[in-house]
């Protein structure tokens, strides 16, 4: 596998450097810019190969606030996750952002574990998107023809193989494919599964997220469960259901983008799919059942 591209903009010549220095210490390839229009030239240049975005927030020229906007407005880049550094004193810059579309924060002055935490959590959804995009070409075929499905899957294998069959049922399929995907994991891993936040968010600092999932697929207690997913289309509205077996969760807290988890590796993956991918998101009161509505 090729090293990850990873864009850093910064107009301050030493801090640029130092995550230059510390993300190369890593082996990712790094692309750098010292400000928003050195950034928007690069990723026009080379947006089909870079990975993720570390991005100042306070530039001159064009700051990374204008940079966020150009990005989210363009087919080919609004994908490309962005981190964004911003000082730890101004929660408002955080929520203003996250209005704006960013979903992964750095606050400064950045320390080295968790900056590489949020850059392996960024390009893990960066990569994960690009193989779901392969599989979902490869299933396109007749799918608007399709006004209704019922399927199970188990495993997050089998939930990566569903998302990219049922987002070719949709009227905008890469903007479903984002959606179904995080419905689809969140079903297997926290509600099949049990594991909680907190579980979750150690299994990711110790790179043994996905090991765990299947070493619990493999268990008795979860052998058997499996997670029912219903599409309907009704003229020019389209619904998709998904139930897992679970206890359920308290979905209320995740529905939004809480500031207070900006910066942690998850946890985005709910309100990515209610901001970003569907035009309606509802739990039942469990929070073991979600209905997911968009219309054409």
């Amino acid at each position: 596998m090729s090293p990850s591209t990873i864009l850093a903009v910064d107009d301050n010549p030493s801090t640029l450097h130092m995550l230059a220095s510390i993300l190369k210490s890593e082996q990712y390839h790094v692309l750098t810019a010292t400000d928003g229009i050195e950034a928007m030239e690069a990723l026009q240049q080379h947006g089909q190969n870079i990975d993720t975005i570390l991005l100042d927030r306070m530039m001159p020229n064009m700051d990374g606030m204008e940079v966020t906007k150009q990005v989210l407005k363009s087919p080919t880049l609004k994908y490309i996750p962005i981190i964004m550094q911003t000082a730890a004193d101004k929660p408002e810059e955080i929520i203003e952002g996250i209005k704006a579309g960013v979903f992964y924060y750095l606050t400064k002055p950045i320390e080295r574990n968790m900056l590489l935490s949020i850059i392996a959590s960024a390009i893990k959804e960066t990569r994960q998107r690009k193989v779901l995009e392969a599989e979902m070409r490869r299933h396109k075929i007749s799918f608007g023809l399709v006004d209704v499905l019922r399927g199970r899957c188990r495993t997050l294998d089998e939930a990566e193989s569903m998302s990219s069959f049922l987002a070719n049922c949709f009227p905008d399929a890469e903007r479903a494919l984002t959606g179904i995907s995080e419905l689809l994991f969140n079903a297997v891993e926290h509600g099949n599964l049990g594991i909680s936040y907190e579980e979750k968010t150690d299994l990711i600092n110790k790179n043994i997220w996905r090991e765990e999932v299947e070493r619990r697929l493999d268990l008795p207690e979860y052998a058997e469960k499996t997670i029912t997913v219903f599409f309907e289309k009704r003229e020019t509205t389209y619904y998709l259901q998904v139930t897992d077996q679970g206890k359920g969760f308290n979905w209320k807290d995740f529905m939004g983008f809480d500031a207070s988890r900006a910066s942690h590796n998850h946890g985005r993956g709910i309100a990515m799919a209610k901001i970003i991918a569907f035009d309606r998101l509802t739990y039942n009161d469990e929070g073991n059942q979600v209905t997911a509505v968009m219309k054409k």
